[in-house]
């Protein structure tokens, strides 16, 4: 039976466009931002999402690498009993849309606000979650907060994570967001990360919401070539050590052993090269060096690992061929991530009951729920996206839809926490 918990959409779309407004960009379509990991900006839309959280009335706590979670205890529940939790990130990529992260946090707020609202009977508390540095555009990879609170990496290497100009420590504690302590997701009974889809096939199957079965797994690499620097006009053609042009025979290969990987396989594979800086950059001089950073992604690991072994193949040649040096380096390297069935099971159930149409998807972009799926049961849940844009001032999410989707997770939620079976504690 479905509790049919009232969600307030205007009081979503407030929060989410007030979100917007700190590192706001100028842009002749759409809205965006850009508020990358502990900058001004971020600092500005973390403190909004304090005051919001203190003024539903929730305990707000910052851990030592700015993680924040604002907890609900209901009257009469015990405050120890494990909690569920949701919500997402406030960074952006530079110059992107402003519903990829803002739009999980906020909807777990108003979850929260909504279930009180309701008068509904909950028995564990809820915490709404923001994560630290999920965007990867400083001082890591990606998933930088959702990792430690995984335990997947300490506090103090994580702190002495540096930017070139700052440490992460440094940046924090600048924000004003460098607390104590380590939010520990293994003391959750359960997460829920609602999330823009980020590509076009919700909206091209007509259905608001999806269903994440698995995340894509993603292995990040930083490449370097060094050839040799010299004279464009005096040097022959037979006589180069040209980084650059060996560098384009990386991101040929890369592209061609994705398209053939995901023909022939599940169709998930992708590679991207999608950084590359060559030195000393002039028209009139042979590139001396390149480094490039590509990202190869699947939910099967054995594709993942034949895009890998392409990528070392081709270095080796060119090492041959073109009288080059290389190196490869892959510090980011997260396995396919299967998410829990009994989230599944229940998001489905509050669909359903609402008479709210789903689809099961997986999710090719990275998540915090990706890495919290290694420490208790965890779930993504999509609402469609508008052309599919993502990471784009393009971006967008109808707003009925996005209302939709929080009355589901807000449904989620309180299903989730009034499952007694589940005996986790939080201390």
């Amino acid at each position: 039976m479905s509790l049919r918990i009232a969600v307030d959409g205007e009081a979503l779309r407030a929060d989410i466009k007030r979100t917007a407004s700190f590192g706001g960009i100028e842009t002749d379509i759409g809205r965006g931002r850009t508020a990358l990991s502990a900058d001004a900006a971020n600092a500005a839309a973390r403190d909004y999402l304090v005051e919001r959280l203190e003024a539903a009335d929730l305990d707000v706590r910052v851990d030592a690498i700015g993680n924040i979670a604002g907890r609900w205890t209901p009257p009469d529940t015990d405050p120890d009993i494990a909690p569920i939790a949701s919500g997402s990130h406030l960074d952006s990529v530079p110059r992107g849309g402003i519903f990829d992260g803002p739009l999980g946090v906020y909807a777990a707020l108003e979850a929260v606000r909504a279930i009180k609202r309701s008068g509904a009977a909950v028995a564990r508390p809820i915490e709404v979650v923001c994560f630290t540095g999920e965007e990867g555009t400083r001082f890591a990879d990606g998933v930088l907060g959702s990792t430690v609170a995984a335990g997947k990496r300490g506090i103090d290497e994580t702190l002495a994570l540096s930017d070139d100009d700052v440490t992460l420590r440094e940046a924090l504690e600048g924000a004003g967001f460098q607390g104590t302590g380590r939010l520990d997701a293994s003391r959750w009974d359960a997460w829920i990360e609602l999330h823009i889809e980020q590509c076009s096939r919700l909206e091209d199957a007509g259905v608001p919401l999806g269903l994440v079965t698995d995340i894509a797994g993603t292995t990040r690499c930083h490449v370097s070539i060094e050839g040799e620097t010299d004279h464009a006009g005096t040097t022959g053609m037979t006589e180069r050590r040209d980084a650059l042009a060996a560098a384009s025979e990386l991101v040929l290969a890369v592209e061609r052993t994705a398209v053939e990987t995901a023909t022939t396989g599940g169709g998930t594979t992708v590679g991207t090269v999608g950084s590359l800086t060559a030195t000393p950059n002039a028209v009139n001089v042979i590139p001396g060096s390149v480094s490039l950073r590509l990202d190869c992604r699947s939910v099967e690991p054995a594709e993942i690992r034949t895009q890998l072994a392409t990528i070392e193949h081709t270095l080796s040649t060119l090492e041959m061929e073109r009288d080059v040096s290389t190196s490869v380096d892959c510090p980011y390297d997260i396995s396919p991530t299967s998410l829990s069935g009994r989230c599944l099971e229940v998001m489905a159930e509050a669909a359903r009951d609402s008479d709210i149409e789903t689809r099961s998807v997986h999710s090719g972009a990275g998540h915090d729920t990706m890495q919290i799926a290694s420490a208790t049961d965890a779930a993504l849940l999509f609402v469609a996206s508008e052309g599919g844009y993502s990471h784009s001032p393009r971006e967008r999410a109808d707003w009925d839809d996005c209302t939709i989707a929080t009355g589901v997770l807000a449904e989620s939620l309180v299903r989730l926490a009034n499952d007694t079976d589940h005996t986790r504690t939080s201390c």
